[in-house]
């Protein structure tokens, strides 16, 4: 966790200053930069069967995890991943997503002191957590269970969507310092949170060996709620599957439309194709009889291991004078966007290693 938030700050500075600087977003940079060519159509290829891939399955994990929380606070019926498909589609059609995404962050920013106030509770070995800041005994690692959790932080798609929504946020004019404080911030609160899962999980193990149903998950916060943790578990998951159904579809169109160079109209039939397949694509492969955990775990993985391509790529254009002028990353920033780099590639070569193993 955090190696992801270092990489998360890292990446996220890279595409929040090409955003910036170019009032563009990353698939824009993509079209001004391989304008013609074999090399132009093989960049465009990989990129779009990467969003596609990436954004499907991450799509599929953002409805799996709302039908968690339905589960959790209704019961089980199949029809849950086709209402929520239904509910996202619905919301980006009309416009009307804005209002209710900021009730559903509320919801996620409540369970997140939720967490925090169980783990006051729980009273853990703190000098055990900060022992696990250190790596010990590599060998038994297991790689598909890191690239689990990089993937649900780092998440590939939110580069484009973070690159292509900044121009609209900060205008010139504004600091770069502004926006990196910003990121930097938001990024290691959202660290910390995703820490205090782990640390109430690891409180719950005696209970639980192995998460195969919405109620595990529920139990970590039992010392809180006690019988009433199911509940509070539902209403959480459901509100960040939700508000996570309508940014993995919303990214995928923005990559099309920087690449493309579509009208910036978000009404305009080829931006709504776009979102309308990665929400049918996700709805799908929630539909088909896999455990909701699966499909999380899978989403997250498939993420990890576009990150590195995506990483270079994303280093590659912010050392571009001819976009960025003056403003291309300091040296700093190189080092770390190289080291973030050799090191999520060679744990995604360990992990597809590991799963031809298990195949």
């Amino acid at each position: 966790m955090l190696f992801s938030i270092v990489t998360t700050i890292v990446l996220q500075e890279m595409a929040a200053r090409l955003g910036f600087v170019t009032q563009k977003g990353l698939g824009e940079a993509i079209n001004s930069t391989f304008s013609k060519g074999v090399f132009r159509y093989l960049v465009f290829f990989l990129i779009i069967s990467a969003i596609l891939v990436g954004n499907g399955a991450y799509e599929a994990g953002n409805i799996s995890g709302g039908v968690l929380g339905l589960q959790l606070t209704i019961g089980e019926l199949k029809i849950w991943p086709l209402l929520i498909g239904i509910i996202s589609f619905s919301l980006l059609f009309y416009g009307g997503y804005k209002v209710l995404e900021r009730i559903f962050i509320s919801l996620v920013i409540l369970m997140s002191l939720c967490f925090f106030i169980t783990v006051v509770i729980v009273k853990p070995d703190f000098v055990a957590v900060f022992k696990g800041f250190i790596p010990s005994d590599i060998a038994s690692v297991n790689y598909l269970h890191v690239m689990g959790l990089i993937g649900t932080t780092v998440v590939p798609y939110n580069l484009f969507l973070h690159a292509a929504t900044i121009s609209k946020k900060w205008k010139l004019g504004a600091e770069l310092k502004d926006i990196r404080v910003e990121n930097t911030v938001s990024i290691i609160i959202g660290g910390l949170i995703s820490m205090l899962i782990i640390i109430t999980a690891v409180a719950a193990k005696n209970e639980v060996v192995e998460i195969s149903s919405a109620k595990d998950l529920a139990i970590q916060l039992e010392p809180l709620f006690g019988v009433s943790a199911k509940l509070f578990m539902g209403i959480g998951l459901l509100a960040a599957g939700l508000s996570s159904t309508l940014t993995a579809p919303i990214a995928a169109a923005y990559v099309a439309r920087g690449l493309f160079n579509w009208s910036d109209d978000e009404k305009d039939i080829r931006f709504r194709g776009v979102w309308m397949l990665i929400i049918v694509v996700g709805v799908f492969i929630a539909m088909i009889g896999i455990k909701p955990i699966k499909i999380i775990q899978f989403a997250q993985i498939t993420n990890a291991i576009l990150l590195p391509f995506i990483a270079m790529y994303l280093l590659y254009v912010s050392n571009s004078k001819k976009l960025l002028g003056d403003k291309i990353n300091s040296t700093l920033i190189n080092v770390l966007g190289v080291l973030v780099i050799l090191i999520t590639l060679l744990l995604s070569l360990m992990s597809l290693n590991r799963i031809f193993d298990f195949l």
